[in-house]
């Protein structure tokens, strides 16, 4: 079998884009695992709602605050190297985990799962970008990537759900550890070191800021939720935000060599393919997180039913991202990108005419959407990775994470809100009710214990949220889909060579 310009033979190259797509795996399934053992971790650990948020929410909002300066590190001491640091943490912080005492302490390993995570994210697709050097051979491995992707988050809550049928809730955690130890072994044997540049400066303070800003968005967001809100926290969560972010941007205008350079935007394709990401994972994440509390706490659905449910996204998916890398320089980016946006729309509005009907109807809605997204997120991938430099693959490898995972965590913390707040002004509760079963459908069928006036009015509120979460995520996808046929004007069909389009 013949080597390619770099040596590597093709059974090298796809063994490479193997290994890295078991640790993408590890990283996406961690992010919606949760989803269905949350109920379970709630009542075991004697977490509060806020507890709860951030044991979702730690995971993405300390990712999204290291994945950019990740990236350059990797540039400056080489991606393979990154790769192994963050497969250690990732093991070591899901052993943790799985054993934490109480709700802070597992928040805590949360945050440290993501600090293995971030190290290890941007170089699954940075050392696909340096093993793959002909265009359309990447674009099939970064489609994979893409389909990987989809399949951890969409393969989180059903694994989840297995786990918990058969062991107790620390067993979500610990899968983890097989897989690391086996890549920790496998990489250094078959991943090339790629060419570290040591002139490249990691600025641990530009992740501090952009941390500071995110984590002021989500308190902000949180805090709104409220009935009322403290508008003291809202005040002071919003200037958080916003000086978080502005002395970020202030300060990568002033670096010799930047986190993140603002110029690669003013190309079409890598801006659509950035929009179309973080757009497609809002809807995932935000879909799956109250789908599956939907289907256990109202219809009585078992933790791995729930998750099989939502599995209905990924099997849709993969079959449209594989075709859709394939055949990208067929179609085009904006029919992939842009249609696939609108068809996952129309999917999401079949979920919310049909969720209190069948189930037929219901999965069709979710493999509709699933359809949608694959296409767009397949190509996003390579919308973004085929246009940026050589030299630059660890930044826009970056980029690419943030964007995910800015969809994730913003799906998250606003629709997990949004979903309190219609919950608590929807309900209506019979006289002398405490007011605690006003705050979520969890508290109010704790305070119900059976009571069937109590839990009809609840079950009624958490359908009306769920109505509503489902549309706004509808909405977004719609104007995904607006921005990204406008910026994706010129990429129809036959636009094989991006780069040289801006």
């Amino acid at each position: 079998m013949e080597p390619d310009a770099q040596g590597l033979t093709a059974v090298q190259r796809w063994s490479v884009l193997a290994i890295v797509g078991a640790g993408l795996l590890l990283i996406t399934l961690d992010n919606s695992i949760l989803y269905t053992a949350l109920p379970t971790l709630t009542e075991e650990l004697g977490a509060n709602a806020s507890q709860s948020l951030w044991i979702i929410n730690a995971y993405p909002v300390v990712m999204c605050g290291l994945l950019l300066g990740s990236g350059t590190l990797g540039d400056r001491i080489g991606h393979r190297r990154m790769f192994l640091i963050g497969l250690a943490i990732f093991g070591a912080a899901s052993t943790l985990a799985a054993f934490s005492p109480s709700s802070n302490v597992l928040i805590g390993a949360r945050a440290l799962l993501a600090l293995g995570a971030a190290t290890m994210m941007p170089a699954t697709l940075a050392l696909i970008r340096i093993t793959f050097a002909d265009d359309r051979e990447r674009n099939l491995a970064v489609a994979i990537w893409g389909s990987i992707a989809i399949l951890g988050s969409a393969l989180g809550p059903i694994v989840g759900g297995a786990l918990l049928e058969f062991f107790w809730w620390g067993s979500v955690f610990l899968i983890n550890v097989p897989v690391v130890l086996v890549a920790l072994v496998v990489t250094p044997l078959i991943v090339p070191r790629g060419d570290p540049d040591p002139s490249r400066r990691w600025d641990l303070l530009s992740s501090l800021q952009v941390m500071v800003g995110l984590v002021g968005a989500v308190l902000l967001i949180k805090e709104l939720a409220k009935q009322p809100p403290s508008w003291p926290m809202v005040a002071a969560s919003l200037v958080a935000s916003a000086a978080g972010f502005f002395v970020f941007v202030r300060r990568q205008r002033h670096l010799e060599r930047p986190l993140l350079v603002f110029s690669i935007f003013r190309n079409a394709a890598f801006s659509a393919g950035v929009l179309a990401a973080a757009f497609a994972m809002f809807a995932v994440a935000g879909m799956q997180l109250v789908t599956t509390q939907r289907f256990q706490l109202v219809s009585g659905f078992t933790p791995l039913e729930a998750g099989l449910l939502v599995t209905a996204v990924a099997l849709g998916a993969l079959p449209t991202a594989l075709i859709g890398g394939a055949y990208l320089h067929r179609i085009g980016l904006r029919v992939l990108i842009a249609g696939g946006l609108a068809l996952s729309a129309i999917g999401v509005v079949i979920t919310v005419l049909t969720f209190d009907g069948g189930l037929g109807p219901l999965i069709a809605g979710l493999l509709i959407t699933g359809a949608g997204m694959g296409a767009a997120m397949s190509v996003a991938s390579s919308a973004i990775i085929g246009n940026a430099p050589a030299e630059r693959a660890g930044m826009a490898a970056s980029v690419e994470e943030v964007s995910y995972e800015f969809g994730s965590l913003t799906a998250v913390a606003l629709l997990g809100s949004l979903t309190t707040a219609v919950f608590t002004a929807a309900i209506t509760v019979p006289p002398g009710t405490p007011d605690e079963a006003k705050g979520s459908l969890v508290e109010a069928l704790v305070i119900a214990q059976g009571d069937p006036a109590l839990v009809s009015a609840a079950h009624a509120a958490y359908d009306t949220a769920y109505v509503v979460v489902l549309i706004v995520v509808a909405v977004i996808l719609a104007a995904g889909t607006l921005v990204t046929h406008r910026l994706l004007r010129r990429y129809g069909p036959g636009s094989e060579s991006f780069a040289s389009q801006h």
